[in-house]
């Protein structure tokens, strides 16, 4: 099996791909905050003291996937043509639900970009609602859906 982030000296490297076509590329990723009760308030009813929660996560989470070549070491620098933030709050089990996309024509795929996007995105909401509770909860981080490039499609819902 070789490794594609290896060079042939054995050591980590960014893989090649200056010989791929530019194709259309997009990811989603999808990311869950467990909240308690009052957090969960405050976030639904836009009452926590730092500002809108939910706005400012959609920025960090844009701005994540912007920089993710600067995040993650062996990443290639990705020119996005779109990145989106979708928030779903279940009051039932006092959870948000992330769901982020991103769209390229590159020679690399974004999964990478959305997964960043995602999880910055729940982290600015942690950082956000910490004050109000301290056992927030991020979970279930994962890519659900890939398309372009040679791998094709993948599905992971």
């Amino acid at each position: 099996m070789t490794l594609s982030h290896v060079n042939k000296a054995g050591k980590a490297s960014m893989v090649d791909v200056s010989g791929k076509e530019l194709t259309e590329r997009i990811a989603s990723a999808r990311v869950r905050v467990k909240l308690n009760a009052e957090a969960f308030e405050a976030v639904s009813e836009n009452k926590i003291k730092k500002g809108d929660v939910l706005a400012v996560a959609n920025i960090a989470g844009i701005n994540a996937a912007k920089k993710t070549s600067e995040l993650i070491p062996l990443t290639h620098q990705i020119n996005l043509r779109h990145v989106n933030i979708e928030f779903v709050l279940d009051r039932e089990s006092s959870e948000i639900e992330i769901t982020s996309e991103v769209k390229a024509n590159d020679k690399t795929g974004v999964e990478m970009e959305a997964l960043t996007a995602a999880s910055v995105s729940a982290l600015t909401i942690y950082d956000m609602c910490k004050s109000i509770d301290r056992k927030i909860e991020i979970r279930d981080l994962r890519v659900i859906f890939k398309a372009g490039g040679k791998s094709g499609k993948f599905e992971n819902e």
